[in-house]
């Protein structure tokens, strides 16, 4: 029974082995760029900016609104006051009385029916001012007004195709921004990706580092057996070989970390098990350009990019402070619609009419604010241009920089596969001398000792190598 879980236990740990998945350093970076949130955010903010140029092309075209209301009154229109109509039909009577006195005489020589003609008529006279005042008074109680306007800007002092541009230069910087963002997530990623490779070398190297001292301790103890070596080699070597697995279990938990680290960056699962394509080919030293054009490491940068485009902008938003204080023409056209009707005696239906204007606004006097903004505006572009020449500079800092720290890191790591060789050639020499019984235990230690010290100054030295061209990529923009 125990032979059978042995065996499947072997066999699930060979199947385990063979399904791990080897990643490269460009398949991480496809990993990081598929699944980072950021550039997702990014992809959010050019959308935006693209409707946001949209948005600021319609100020170019005709506005239409339409709107509509209603009203209750309490009371009537009434065009006549109450005085007014007294005093009319005092006049009326007045009017009605004089015709009565000088028709009076006359009444016996007129036709038959005169007289019933004159009454009639005093009586319509009489009647006169109720009839104004009904005719004077209109029910507005319920009141429909609806308007549709038609509004084209002429001439709004350049502000409208300033801010056009404005939106077209913010969609160029939300995509250089993404840009930018892309590198500096691929670098993190080569960070990271060649953090875990180190770690994997010095765990290598802890490994055979303790596989040396094992080996050691059980010549010590076996010499000690026969009495050839002492406690104190055998304690010596004992402290040792403590030192070394608290040190691979040391670089075991960082290679752990380092790889949870790379899994998040990735978009995988923290917890995934998988290796790297590098972690056996050591890389070997790097060709430094001779001749750098820093106009073209400049084109290739997206933060100068942002930064222009931002310059841009700024100078933009000085066109539009300036359009405050220039004159501003559109053209206008409404039609309106009531109920009462207004355009033929308050009548009950609806009823409308078309007007179409010019307006002009032209700014006199305001105590300086729209001129202070301007001001304003000015000063933040200047601002601008010195920001875009100091990143200038930086960048020319940090292609430098780059250079030297290449070619430091490539004679490093030549002189570290030399002093490799000599440590190797020296730990190999303390072992056949302490077989032989010519060297001591503490020469042995020495030797390995330095070939400890030797390998992970290589280790260090070999992915100083990758670092450093990834780092003078990004410094001269070409590395992605």
């Amino acid at each position: 029974m125990k032979k059978r879980i042995s065996l499947c236990m072997l066999l699930f740990c060979c199947f385990s082995g063979f399904a791990q998945t080897v990643f490269t350093l460009d398949s991480c970076r496809n990993m990081a760029l598929e699944n980072n949130k950021k550039l997702r955010m990014a992809d959010e903010n050019i959308r935006a900016a693209g409707y946001e140029k949209k948005s600021a092309f319609a100020n170019f075209l005709p506005g239409i609104d339409a709107s509509g209301s209603y009203l209750y009154n309490s009371k009537d229109l009434r065009l006549i006051s109450d005085q007014q109509i007294t005093n009319i039909g005092n006049s009326l009577q007045h009017i009605g009385g004089t015709l009565g006195e000088v028709l009076g005489p006359l009444l016996p020589l007129l036709p038959p029916g005169s007289q019933q003609a004159i009454g009639g008529l005093q009586s319509a006279v009489g009647e006169l001012p109720a009839k104004i005042k009904d005719a004077t008074t209109f029910d507005i109680q319920n009141m429909w007004i609806g308007t549709v306007s038609v509004k084209q800007p002429l001439f709004m002092g350049g502000k409208i195709i300033a801010y056009h541009q404005i939106t077209k230069f913010a969609e160029e910087l939300a995509i250089s921004m993404k840009n930018t963002a892309v590198k500096d997530l691929i670098l993190n990623v080569d960070q990271a990706y060649w953090q875990v490779v180190s770690l994997v070398y010095k765990k290598q190297m802890a490994d055979s580092y303790l596989a040396l001292l094992e080996k050691l301790t059980q010549d010590v103890d076996a010499m000690y057996e026969v009495g050839v070596a002492t406690k104190s080699d055998q304690l010596t070597v004992a402290v040792k070989l403590n030192e070394a697995h608290i040190a691979v279990t040391k670089v075991n938990d960082g290679l752990v970390l380092s790889k949870m680290l790379l899994a998040q960056i990735c978009g995988m699962p923290i917890a995934a098990d998988y290796a790297l394509a590098d972690e056996m080919t050591p890389p070997s030293p790097v060709a430094v350009p001779t001749n750098v054009n820093m106009n073209e490491v400049y084109s290739h940068r997206y933060e100068i990019k942002s930064l222009e485009l931002a310059t841009k902008i700024y100078g933009k938003k000085e066109v539009i402070a300036r359009s405050a204080m220039l004159p501003q023409l559109a053209l206008m056209g409404n039609y309106m619609v009531t109920n009462p009707n207004l355009f033929n005696g308050f009548n009950k239906n609806f009823s409308g009419m078309f007007s179409v204007g010019v307006g002009l606004s032209v700014p006199l006097w305001n105590w300086g604010k729209d001129f202070y903004k301007v001001k304003a505006a000015k000063a933040e572009t200047r601002s601008a241009i010195l920001k875009l020449e100091d990143a200038k500079e930086m960048i020319d800092l940090q292609v430098n920089q780059a250079i030297f720290r290449v070619n430091e890191s490539n004679k490093t790591l030549l002189m570290t596969i030399s002093n490799m060789n000599k440590a190797e050639e020296n730990l190999q020499n303390a072992q056949i001398g302490y077989q032989e019984g010519v060297l001591t235990t503490q020469n042995v230690l020495e030797a390995q000792t330095a070939w400890l010290k030797a390998q992970a100054e290589k280790i260090d030295a070999e992915i100083g190598v990758k670092l450093s061209e990834v780092y003078l990529s990004k410094a001269i923009g070409k590395n992605f």
